[in-house]
């Protein structure tokens, strides 16, 4: 037998447990990108299992304030998961570099926190046309992505607990 074979090695599914609640926090700045991340989020949910009663879209005002709704909605303890969807699109200030940097730390420290995970869908491009391409063109949709992260994130946390 190989020393390979002798690891453990623990990982999430793509099945939704019954039940299970999750949250869209979207940004609505940016909306023509961040409706589609949307919107891609829900189809992955819904074609994994989820039930549309079981899910919760909060919108906020912009990608700087998706921390504080995500730390609200994990503080209630309802939910066996966040998506973290909005766009964050260079521009000829250093206004990018801030929020693209305090969205994804914030993000991160709350699940850290709360011990919710959070899927980060928050897209972070150079141009318009990148983020178009990665809300459900070329690059595939990041909303969509972004939820079955959360689906696995969900179901490793079942296994790790045991």
């Amino acid at each position: 037998m190989s020393q390979r074979s002798q690891i453990q090695t623990l990982e999430g599914t793509f099945t939704i447990v019954d039940g299970a609640r999750f949250a869209i926090v979207a940004s609505r700045f940016n909306s023509f990108v961040v409706e589609p991340l949307v919107e891609g989020a829900v189809d992955a949910l819904l074609r994994h299992g989820a039930r549309p009663e079981n899910l919760q879209i909060i919108k906020v005002p912009g990608s700087w304030e998706i921390p504080f709704a995500c730390q609200q909605v994990a503080r209630r303890g309802d939910v066996a998961a966040i998506i973290a969807v909005g766009a964050v699109i260079r521009g000829a200030t250093p206004h990018f570099d801030h929020v693209a940097s305090q969205a994804s730390k914030g993000i991160s420290q709350v699940s850290l926190d709360t011990g919710i995970p959070i899927a980060n869908g928050v897209l972070t491009t150079d141009t318009i046309e990148q983020a178009v391409e990665r809300a459900g063109t070329k690059a595939g949709n990041k909303g969509y992505d972004a939820a079955m992260v959360a689906i696995e994130m969900v179901a490793l946390g079942r296994v790790l607990r045991g």
